[in-house]
């Protein structure tokens, strides 16, 4: 992969290929797709062995109405 071309960390699908966000996390930049935006927001746990220490991260819950 290019340095000028981001990779969607769950899909893997590059910045050539579809829109790609590029997200800073401890101090390293990587790529997440639209499509996959929700999952880091919501399922971080389903980014487990591709965004190093997603483990550690909890996802919001919508029961606070």
């Amino acid at each position: 992969m290019s340095d000028n071309i981001l990779e969607c960390v769950h899909c893997g699908r590059t910045s050539d290929e579809v829109p790609v966000i590029s997200v800073e996390y401890q101090s390293n930049n990587y790529g997440i797709c639209p499509q996959h935006l929700p999952v880091l927001i919501h399922k971080p746990q389903m980014l487990v062995g591709k965004l190093p220490g997603v483990e550690n991260l909890k996802a919001e819950g919508h029961d606070h109405h």
